[in-house]
């Protein structure tokens, strides 16, 4: 069985001229990126049946990205090439008191439109992971996504959902990035937020808080990640942190999206035998193996070149 990603593909333009405006940056490092494409990358480097379903530009920036997903084996035949829109891009540059200053030019990824999405067989589809960042966005992406998650749910396929909060993207709307997280977390079987995302999404302020609300609100298994200091997971009425793999960081990019990855790795290798949910210890021992994962991929400059150097011996 297979697990099907859908959501942005993008470029990541990363200035590398530290402490300078994007105006006045000269030197730029492309980087492959978009949190399902990486999550899909991520699951194919551990050995899984990935397929993506996304929207690039037939320009050199789209063959990049199609030719970086080949080479970790994920199924492309869902990338589809608009002649009529550029490959989104994502410009970065960190200033000296530790802002980011972005520009978002988006493209391609947006128009996904529902009857490309309805074209997609789901017969070979254990598990659908919807990574958010940019699907929130108004755009046929979005119609898209509510299209499919019915489409999913009718179907009885597992759903995952990861929303990738970035205040650069929803600055200017974060309520209506609010209403359409908690709806996806309302109709999944797992999700994956960060502390602050679980903070946002339910207006508390505490981590414990955030958690008893989120566990109150949704039948779902998921995770809060909390960097060193652990993943908490929650299980029915059963909450534990999942200790972290100590290690040194020399990049963090990613590290999230290959957790999710061996997640749904690992879920989808139980689907081969008939799926049921896992009991709270088969999901201390998942979460604890996709620790292994991130922590990995921390290891590493950059999310596709951490993946690299993921394999399935992590998940032994």
């Amino acid at each position: 069985m297979s697990i099907l990603c859908i959501g942005e593909a993008l470029i990541d333009m990363i200035c590398t001229d530290r402490g300078v405006r994007l105006a006045d940056g000269v030197h730029f490092l492309k980087k492959p990126g978009g949190a399902p494409t990486n999550v899909a990358a991520a699951v194919a480097a551990l050995g899984g049946q990935v397929k993506l379903a996304t929207k690039v530009g037939t320009d050199p920036f789209g063959d990049h990205l199609v030719e970086v997903l080949n080479s970790f084996g994920v199924d492309t035949t869902h990338v589809r090439r608009d002649p009529g829109c550029f490959t989104t891009f994502a410009f970065v540059s960190l200033m000296e008191d530790g802002e980011r200053d972005f520009y978002f030019n988006r493209g391609a990824d947006g128009q996904l439109r529902p009857d490309e999405v309805l074209e997609i067989s789901l017969q070979d589809i254990s598990i659908v992971h919807f990574g958010s960042a940019t699907a929130f966005l108004p755009g046929p992406l979005q119609a898209s996504y509510l299209e499919l998650l019915n489409r999913v749910r009718l179907e009885g396929k597992m759903v995952s959902f990861d929303p990738n909060y970035r205040h650069l993207l929803y600055r200017d709307d974060v309520p209506a990035f609010i209403q359409q997280a908690l709806h996806f977390i309302m109709h999944c079987d797992f999700f994956k937020v960060s502390d602050e995302e679980a903070m946002l999404l339910t207006g508390k302020s505490s981590l414990q808080e955030a958690a008893e609300a989120l566990r109150h609100s949704t039948a779902a298994t998921f995770t809060i990640t909390l960097g060193k200091d652990g993943t908490l997971l929650s299980v029915g009425a059963e909450q534990h942190i999942i200790p972290s793999i100590p290690v040194e960081p020399v990049d963090t990019t990613g590290a999230g999206d290959a957790f999710v990855g061996a997640v749904l790795h690992q879920l989808a290798a139980q689907a081969e035998h008939g799926f049921e949910m896992p009991d709270l210890n088969d999901w201390k021992q998942i979460v604890s193996k996709a620790n292994r994962a991130g922590a990995r991929t921390c290891a590493y400059l950059g999310a596709m070149e951490a993946f690299r150097h993921l394999n399935k011996d992590i998940l032994d």
